[in-house]
């Protein structure tokens, strides 16, 4: 897979779209016989207004994004196998499907030069790996080894929540992601345990603060729930820094080094953006430097951190253990 590149979304990019592909159009509708198959499970269509929400649940699911135009044929094999794909995985990933010939600002902030291209979005970092139209084994060896891949991989950084099911697909070309039949729809109503539905949903429709209430008063109802726990820590900490600048969040850390507010926040940064061990330590070594007096708010935020990760992380053990040393 390729190396993470930075990312800076809101460009905007004219004649961004691959002028190859007004050869291919087609007139048929997306999930119609002859066009393009219909976003539904686990597959969804971004625009450039749910675009910043989409890019913010990848801190709580693993999102494969696919930049296309969904009237050129050419595409259609590979969305049909990338939705395939992420369908029969059941909410461990999503994929993100962006009509770049509408949205030609989001070709630009992946700076790509035409469709298709294929990321991963993990903790709102962008990963490329595939750019141009990709041979059989290419995409095979991307369904069978790519995107497990990125499963482990974002679970390993806490990014382990499971995608909401948003539907069958429109399947009636008969090749559709999706089961035609309504199994698909039972399935994915399973993944999410009934009394999570109302903060699932606010979670994914970018309304953590709301998702975080609603884990709490699961929580109220069963505290031994530890998804709910987890889920809820997850939304506390990208509804305080989501949207947070990160440039600045980290030279407004660096100027005021025994600020606890700026330190907090940077370790929500670093959180977010996977990296853990990182958020960590800084946080256990601003009390071990001396701010014994920020000792409550620094505890209460790492332990709201060590929910995100598995219990089993050799991570939140030796945090724990030096947590436990520092402050006693």
């Amino acid at each position: 897979m390729a190396q993470q590149q930075e990312f800076h979304p809101g460009l905007s990019l004219a004649g961004a779209v691959d002028l190859e592909s007004l050869k291919h159009q087609v007139k048929a509708e997306p999930g119609q016989a002859g066009g393009a198959p219909a976003a539904g499970g686990y597959v969804i269509d971004t625009t450039e207004n749910t675009f910043q929400a989409m890019v913010q649940t990848s801190a709580t699911f693993p999102i494969l994004l696919l930049l296309w135009i969904p009237t050129d044929d050419r595409l259609f094999p590979m969305a049909r196998t990338l939705g395939d794909a992420v369908n029969k995985l059941k909410g461990q990933i999503q994929l993100s499907r962006i009509d770049i010939a509408s949205y030609p600002s989001i070709a630009q902030a992946f700076q790509v030069q035409g469709a298709p291209a294929l990321f991963a979005l993990i903790g709102g970092r962008p990963m490329p790996i595939l750019q141009g139209l990709p041979g059989d084994d290419e995409l095979k060896q991307i369904v069978d080894q790519v995107i497990p891949k990125l499963i482990s991989v974002a679970a390993q950084s806490g990014v382990n929540g499971t995608a909401p099911y948003s539907g069958d697909p429109d399947s009636a070309d008969g090749d559709g992601a999706g089961t035609g039949d309504g199994a698909g729809a039972a399935a994915g109503a399973d993944v999410v345990p009934p009394e999570h539905q109302e903060a699932h949903q606010l979670a994914a429709q970018g309304d953590y603060a709301g998702a975080a209430a609603a884990y709490e008063q699961v929580l109220q109802a069963n505290p031994n729930d530890t998804l709910a726990a987890r889920e809820r820590a997850k939304a506390l900490l990208l509804a305080r820094s989501a949207t947070a600048d990160v440039r600045e969040v980290r030279k407004t850390a660096a100027d005021r080094p025994d600020d606890v507010e700026a330190q907090l926040a940077v370790a929500d940064v670093d959180m977010i953006g996977g990296q853990i061990e990182d958020a960590f330590s800084r946080l256990l070594d601003y009390l071990a430097d001396g701010h014994t007096d920020q000792v409550e708010p620094v505890r209460e935020r790492l332990l709201e951190y060590f929910m995100i990760p598995e219990a089993t992380d050799e991570r939140v053990k030796r945090a724990r253990r030096r947590l436990a040393t520092l402050m006693y």
